[in-house]
């Protein structure tokens, strides 16, 4: 790392993912902040239903797995061991995991660990929480009204402006993230809608899913969104790779840049698709507790692991972007 001041795009692609890059660390992502995924196996018996759905919708009993910014393989590992209690007797799942970090030990061989999504998926592609670490230029309109690139100091996260926007850059700016005012900051997203596009158009049949925290163009925050997180705390950000460089996604931008395949995009609250998959958060009836209270307790707690995940002002305001690709999907379900 140096001193050298840099768009925050360069500067959060090096950070991140240079040879000494967060997201080599062996640690992985579960090191520094909890998704869904670790939250509860509840959210992976969520998408191996929503695996099964597709597979049936498709009417076939071979289907694709692809976890687009797998983590450590969490996620799959979760699914495949959901799936003998939900998916239907004889179902075969091409299960891949896509992330730049090596494989780790120990994980199931029956997952394909790979640097690129391979293409011509016929199944399910899963982004969650992969666009927010997607890369972005930021933007701040200076006190003559321009807006600027921001640069930024790889030593310490000090911040300066540069030149002014331009180009496709500005494009997006106008039709998605207007100014506020002197002052008001913008993550430009056209780098997520582009990799957004790459991951759909990997998909020949299907299903194409993004999850992350996110924002409309009619409630976009004023001074944008970027931040660190290092150990389970949210930090300043400091593209020097000692911790996580996110920001919320702009969902509907990315929505329109992966429409045209199929059916028009989706956009729903986790809240929405879960309950969709059967995690509702009801806690069980107080009738059980005196019939099988070892059930009892296990239902209770499930409910509470499926309350988190559906959480207002948590995990359940995580957005949903979903693309059916040459199918007629009609619902995140697994009926």
């Amino acid at each position: 790392m140096t001193d050298e001041w840099r768009g925050w795009q360069e500067a959060a692609e090096t950070a991140l993912y240079g040879d000494r890059g967060f997201y080599r660390s062996p640690e992985g992502p579960a090191g520094h902040f909890r998704t869904s995924v670790h939250a509860s196996p509840l959210f992976a018996a969520a998408v191996a239903r929503l695996l099964a759905g597709t597979a049936k919708e498709l009417g076939t009993d071979r289907v694709d797995l692809v976890d687009l910014g797998a983590g450590r393989g969490e996620l799959l590992t979760g699914v495949l061991a959901a799936l003998p209690g939900i998916a239907p007797a004889g179902l075969a799942v091409r299960a891949y995991a896509v992330e730049i970090a090596a494989r780790p030990p120990g994980l199931d061989p029956r997952i394909e660990w790979c640097a690129e999504p391979p293409q011509r998926v016929r199944g399910l592609l899963f982004a969650n929480e992969w666009l927010d670490n997607v890369p972005t230029p930021v933007a701040e309109t200076d006190a003559d009204g321009v807006d600027r690139y921001v640069l930024v100091r790889t030593a310490d996260g000090a911040e300066r402006l540069g030149a002014p926007v331009t180009g496709a850059d500005a494009d997006w700016l106008r039709r998605w993230w207007p100014s506020a005012g002197p002052g008001s900051r913008a993550e430009i997203g056209r780098p997520r809608d582009e990799a957004w596009a790459r991951a759909v158009a990997a998909v020949s049949e299907g299903l194409a899913v993004a999850v992350d925290y996110a924002h409309v163009r009619e409630a976009r925050p004023p001074f944008g969104t970027l931040t660190g997180f290092r150990a389970g705390r949210e930090v300043r950000p400091v593209p020097d790779g000692s911790c996580d460089l996110t920001s919320h996604v702009a969902l509907d931008a990315c929505a329109a840049a992966g429409a045209g395949r199929g059916v028009e995009p989706e956009v729903v609250d986790q809240r929405e698709a879960l309950r969709g998959l059967g995690i509702s958060g009801e806690r069980p009836s107080l009738a059980l507790a005196s019939t099988d209270p070892a059930a009892y307790v296990r239902a209770l707690a499930s409910a509470g692991e499926a309350a988190e995940l559906t959480a207002r002002g948590g995990l359940g305001d995580f957005g949903w972007l979903m693309q059916r690709v040459g199918t007629s999907l009609s619902s995140p379900s697994g009926e």
